[in-house]
């Protein structure tokens, strides 16, 4: 019985291995667009959406490693009713950033554990971020700075580099926001006999 983190996402990846969990990560090649388009057809809110697509996700890895748990991870950032994908190019984030500057915004995340292809269990955490209101001239030094790893995230930061430079206020937990809510799932993990503990 192996670990397997349905994601390519380095801060998951990271923070599992830090904890010293042994998994393997492998993408899920699921089309994420395909699935937040079906859904929001449905009327189906933020929370449903970040469910569904971490639980494909797992879905789909399972399907190829029988026998194994399967984490799936998946998070919508919300801001004023509005969610937002990440941003396809440098100019896209910048729009964004502007977009999130002096307000709140939520992330939803979700992970789901799959064994065999069976759902094991859901859950959500949902923290809030306040951004700063910090002027264009700094907007575009952390842009040019940041380069375009910024790509790589739903928000256009990274909370655990220059990224917390942009907020003046966080409510949830920190895992949550990097994309897993960890502890949570070291103790789902414990209470299925998954890790020592």
């Amino acid at each position: 019985m192996g670990l397997i983190l349905a994601s390519k996402s380095k801060s998951r990846e990271n923070m599992l291995r830090a904890a010293n969990i042994k998994i393997n990560a492998v993408g899920s090649g699921v089309d994420e667009a395909a699935i937040k388009s079906g859904i929001s057809a449905t009327g189906a809110d933020y929370t449903k959406v970040a469910e569904r697509l971490a639980l494909e996700k797992a879905l789909a890895v399972s399907k190829k490693y029988p026998g194994d748990l399967v984490i799936g991870a998946d998070q919508v950032l919300v801001c004023e009713n509005k969610a937002f994908d990440k941003a396809q190019s440098l100019a896209e984030a910048e729009e964004h950033l502007k977009f999130f500057r002096g307000k709140t915004h939520v992330l939803v995340t979700s992970l789901a554990l799959v064994e065999n292809g069976n759902r094991i269990w859901c859950y959500t955490e949902k923290p809030e971020l306040t951004m700063t209101n910090f002027s264009d001239r700094f907007l575009k030094n952390y842009i040019k700075t940041a380069g375009d790893a910024l790509l790589h995230s739903v928000g256009a930061y990274f909370l655990e580099e220059k990224g917390i430079t942009l907020f003046s206020k966080i409510e949830g937990d920190y895992h949550a926001i990097l994309g897993l809510p960890l502890l949570p799932l070291l103790q789902k993990l414990r209470e299925l006999k998954k890790i020592d503990g």
